[in-house]
């Protein structure tokens, strides 16, 4: 499958659609060349500091975090809805038990202008460097949002991660 830079707008509503559905996912490649993917369900697209930006957000606790944290960007791949098992793995599985790309068979690619990969199967890619990271501070939390989403105190960092590049199966 051969991809080809297209503007990060592209497929923006389903991108986002696919992201509040069944997620999206997330892959940091450390220097060594370990990779970790996860599934995310929350994050947006849109444009910070005049840079187009991919801000996801990513529990401490998480496998993954400590990817980012190392490689200092990350993809993030659309996938296929024949996908969905795999998505649901990365999802509800931790990479420390075992490899979810070699397991289920996800042949990956260098990223073009970032070190981590991106998964073959994905029809839309985004690579992106983070340009900035905080942590979600719970003393600002608006009333409305439930406490139910940290009933462990397990409060996620938010990545801002330049969109360094967009590309897409024609």
């Amino acid at each position: 499958m051969t991809r080809k830079p297209v503007p990060y707008t592209h497929q923006f509503a389903q991108t986002m659609c696919q992201l509040g559905g069944d997620g999206l996912l997330l892959v940091a490649t450390k220097p060594g060349g370990e990779s970790n993917v996860m599934t995310i369900g929350w994050g947006t697209i849109g444009s910070v500091w005049g840079r187009p930006v991919f801000t996801v957000l990513v529990r401490p606790s998480r496998y993954t975090y400590q990817f980012i944290e190392a490689a200092d960007d990350f993809t993030v791949n659309v996938p296929t809805p024949e996908m969905s098992k795999f998505v649901l793995h990365c999802g509800t599985k931790s990479g420390r038990a075992h490899d979810k790309l070699e397991r289920f068979q996800m042949s990956v690619s260098p990223g073009r202008m970032i070190k981590s990969v991106t998964i073959d199967a994905c029809p839309l890619v985004y690579e992106c460097q983070v340009i900035q990271k905080n942590d979600v501070n719970p003393k600002e939390f608006d009333a409305s949002i439930p406490p139910r989403f940290y009933t462990r105190g397990d409060f996620h960092r938010v990545y801002y991660g330049e969109i360094r590049g967009t590309y897409a199966v024609e």
